[in-house]
């Protein structure tokens, strides 16, 4: 066998570094702040609108309003006992207690008897 020899050529590419304005570091964080808004306005605003939402739920609540608690319990508050501590009645004569911040809804009794004429 013949010994072949594979000689690889590198060649050296040098660069000139030009020094970034300040015009080129401004237009990188462009995409960067973009971003944000987007994010802001996607994300973070309608989430602390829900939650100023709930919070004047919760803080609306008041003895003799039927609520629907977190878990799926439907009841009418009967009393508050503490700050944030309710007794929902759920049934004649079976109350349970519960956080006041798991309030999911308050329930109003709607008129649905609407008729039309034909």
């Amino acid at each position: 066998m013949e010994n072949t020899k594979i000689t690889l050529v590198s060649n050296d590419v040098s660069e000139e570094v030009e020094a970034s304005s300040p015009k080129d570091t401004f237009m990188s964080f462009i995409p960067l702040v973009l971003v944000f808004v987007v994010f802001y306005f996607l994300i973070i605003r309608p989430q602390s609108k829900k939650q100023k939402t709930q919070q004047a739920l919760i803080s609306s609540a008041k003895k003799g309003d039927k609520v629907i608690i977190a878990g799926g319990l439907i009841g009418k508050i009967v009393k508050e006992k503490e700050d944030n501590i309710i007794v929902v009645e759920i049934s004649k004569g079976i109350t349970v207690e519960a956080l006041k911040s798991t309030i999911a809804s308050i329930v109003t009794p709607t008129t649905s008897a609407t008729t039309t004429k034909k």
